[in-house]
C-alpha cells in the first residue's frame, strides 16, 4: 500500500500507557474547557498545535476531551496531511494512504472521547486485501481468511510452500505479540528499556525471532519460491525502506493485516474530517489557510507562534505536527532547528513518484489494490538506495477507487486510479524533469502492461506527483514521506519520542515514535498530547 501508510505494526493507544487520564475519567469524558479534574488555573494554558496531520489532530482532539484549550493552525485549506486527495478533472482521487488498518486504534481515540467510531464513518471491511502479478508469471490473491490465502499458495507454489506460509504466519504472530507491550505500546524504546521489559523469557523469544536478521534474508528461510519472498518483503516498503536493509521484525506487519483491513466510505479524507469536527465539538479551534513561521521563546521556553498574517497566538505549550526534517530546516525558526536532530539525506525513507487518473483499464481483473512485480527486487532497490535513482523497471502499486475490497465486477468506463512506484528521496536536489517523468511512466505502464494490465488515461491525462513536488509540500525532506529509514535493527531506536530538547516543544507525526502510518501517527499525537498533560498539570499545581 502506498506511502507507508497503509498498513503498519499495531499502535495501542488503548492501553493504559498511553491513554489519557485514568478509567474513572475515561467514563465520563470532560467536554468543557478548564475541566475542574486539570486544576483551577488549566484554562489560562493554551496549547498550539501547528500541522493539522493525523497526529496533530489525535493531539488536539485528546487535549480539548480534557478541558485544555487548543488551537491548531494549518497552512493548508483541509485537515490530512499526507492523507490528501488530488483533483483530476471534475473528480478527487486519494492520493496518499488508501486504507485504514487497527481499526481498534481509532474506535479508542473516539471513545475517550465521548463519541464513536460508527456514528462518525461508515467503514467498510476488506475480504480480497490485494492481488499480485509477476512479469515472469503467476498471479495470487492475498484475502483476509488466511486459509483461502494458503489454498492460493498451494496451487500456485505448490503444498510445500502452504505450509511454509503457515509457519510464516505464526512467526508473523509471534513476534507482534512479543513486541506489542515492549516497544509499540511504550514512548520511547531504548534498547536497555526494552530487555529490562522484555525480561528473561522474553530475550529468549526475541533471540528465537532472529531481530539482528534482515527481513530479506529471514524470508528466504521461510520460502524457496522467489515470487513469494518478493511479495512478503514488500512490508519494508510500508515504512519506505529496503527489504535488503530493513529488519525482520517487519514480518509483523503480515499479522495486522490479518487482523482487518477497512475502506472509508467517501474516501480516507474523511477519515481527517471526521477528527477535525469532533475536535472542533469539544472546543478545539481549527484554523486552516494559516502557516505558522516561528515559535517565540521566553526564559528558555516556548511562549507563543508567529503567523504568517504577522499576528502571534500565547502558547504554555506547543505540539508540532511536521517533518522533523523540516523542523531542523528551520521552517519554524532557529529555536526549533536546534531542539531536535535532522535527518541526513542517507538516512532519509523513499519517496515516491505518482499518477492519480481517471482510465479505460483492459485485459486484467483489477482489484482494489493489486501489486504488479518486475524479476529484478535486487536491482530495484540498488537504484533507489545505492545510485539513488528511478529504477529501470519499478515494482507497481495500484489502488483502484472504484472497487470494493471484494472480487465484484468493474465498475462501467473510466474509473479512478492510483499508481505509484518508491523513488529516492533526492527531491532537494534532483530536478525530476518532463523527460525523466516521462521515461519513468512508459516503464512504469510497461511493468502493468506484461503482466497483461492496459491504462488508457482519459483527458485530462494523470496528474504527476515527483519527489520534487512532495519535497515542496514538505520542506527539507527531499521528498521522504516516512521520515528516517528503518534500516538495521537498531533504526526503530534512533525515532525521536514527543520530547524535545526545548521546553514546552513536543512533537508528532510519522517521523517520530512509533513510526510511519496512519495509526502510528495518530499514537504519535496521543503520546504528545498525554506528554504535553503531563507538564502543564504539574505547572498549574
Amino acid at each position: 500500500m502506498p506511502l507507508a501508510t497503509v498498513r503498519h505494526f499495531g499502535h495501542l493507544i488503548g492501553s493504559s500507557q498511553c491513554r489519557l487520564g485514568h478509567p474513572a475519567s475515561r467514563k465520563k469524558p470532560q467536554t468543557g474547557r478548564g475541566s475542574e479534574t486539570l486544576g483551577g488555573r488549566m484554562s489560562e494554558k493554551r496549547v498550539v498545535v501547528i500541522g493539522a496531520g493525523m497526529g496533530g489532530l489525535a493531539a488536539a482532539l485528546d487535549l480539548a476531551a480534557r478541558g485544555v484549550p487548543v488551537t491548531v493552525v494549518e497552512q493548508a485549506s483541509s485537515p490530512g496531511g499526507k492523507l490528501r486527495q488530488q483533483r483530476v478533472g471534475t473528480v478527487e482521487i486519494d492520493a496518499g494512504p488508501t486504507v485504514l488498518t487497527m481499526r481498534w486504534v481509532f474506535e479508542s481515540l473516539f471513545a475517550d472521547a465521548g463519541s464513536r467510531l460508527d456514528d462518525a464513518l461508515t467503514l467498510h471491511s476488506a475480504s480480497l486485501l490485494a492481488r499480485h502479478a509477476w512479469t515472469q508469471g503467476g498471479r495470487l490473491d492475498l484475502h483476509a481468511d488466511p486459509e483461502r490465502t494458503e489454498a492460493e499458495i498451494g496451487a500456485l507454489c505448490g503444498a510445500a510452500e502452504a505450509r511454509r506460509f503457515r509457519l510464516f504466519r505464526a512467526r508473523a504472530r509471534e513476534i507482534h505479540d512479543l513486541l506489542k507491550p515492549t516497544f509499540i505500546e511504550a514512548p520511547r524504546p531504548t534498547p536497555v528499556g526494552l530487555m529490562r521489559r522484555m525480561g528473561a523469557k522474553g530475550l529468549a523469544d526475541l533471540a528465537r525471532i532472529a531481530p539482528f536478521t534482515t527481513l530479506w534474508k529471514t524470508l528466504g528461510d521461510f520460502f524457496h519460491d522467489p515470487r513469494l519472498r518478493q511479495l512478503f518483503a514488500r512490508y519494508a516498503t510500508y515504512v519506505g525502506s529496503s527489504p535488503f536493509d530493513a529488519p525482520a521484525t517487519l514480518m509483523l506487519i503480515a499479522h495486522v493485516e490479518q487482523e482487518g483491513v477497512w475502506l472509508v466510505e467517501g474516501g480516507m479524507s474523511r477519515l481527517a474530517e471526521a477528527l477535525a469536527d469532533l475536535a472542533r465539538q469539544k472546543g478545539a479551534d481549527l484554523r486552516f489557510n494559516t502557516a505558522a513561521t516561528g515559535l517565540e521563546v521566553r526564559q528558555g521556553r516556548v511562549s507563543g507562534v508567529r503567523l504568517a498574517d504577522g499576528s502571534r497566538l500565547e502558547a504554555s505549550a506547543v505540539i508540532a505536527n511536521t517533518d522533523l526534517a523540516s523542523l531542523a530546516a528551520g521552517t519554524l525558526g532557529p529555536e526549533a532547528a536546534r531542539a531536535q536532530p535532522g535527518i541526513t539525506p542517507a538516512d532519509r525513507s523513499l519517496s515516491a513518484v505518482t499518477w492519480a487518473l481517471e482510465a479505460e483499464v483492459e485485459g486484467f481483473p483489477l482489484t482494489r489494490h493489486t501489486v504488479f512485480f518486475p524479476p529484478d527486487y535486487a536491482g530495484e532497490f540498488a537504484a533507489l538506495t545505492q545510485r539513488r535513482v528511478l529504477p529501470p523497471e519499478p515494482t507497481v502499486y495500484l489502488c483502484a477507487q472504484d472497487r470494493d475490497g471484494a472480487e465484484g465486477p468493474p465498475p462501467c468506463g473510466p474509473e479512478r486510479l492510483l499508481i505509484l512506484i518508491n523513488a529516492p528521496a533526492t527531491g532537494d536536489r534532483h530536478p525530476f524533469d518532463d523527460k525523466e517523468i516521462a521515461q519513468c511512466q512508459a516503464r512504469t505502464f510497461a511493468v502493468m502492461e506484461r503482466c497483461g494490465c492496459r491504462i488508457r488515461p482519459q483527458d485530462p491525462g494523470p496528474r504527476v506527483t515527483t519527489p520534487r513536488d512532495f519535497n515542496t509540500m514538505f520542506p527539507g525532506t527531499g521528498g521522504a514521506l516516512y521520515g528516517r529509514s528503518t534500516h538495521g535493527w537498531n533504526a526503530s531506536f534512533g525515532r525521536m519520542g514527543s520530547a524535545t530538547a526545548l521546553p514546552g516543544l513536543w512533537v508528532a507525526g510519522g517521523g517520530v515514535h512509533p513510526g510511519p502510518g496512519i495509526p502510528m501517527a495518530v499514537l504519535s499525537g496521543r503520546l504528545a498530547a498525554r506528554a504535553a498533560l503531563q507538564a502543564l498539570t504539574s505547572c498549574a499545581r
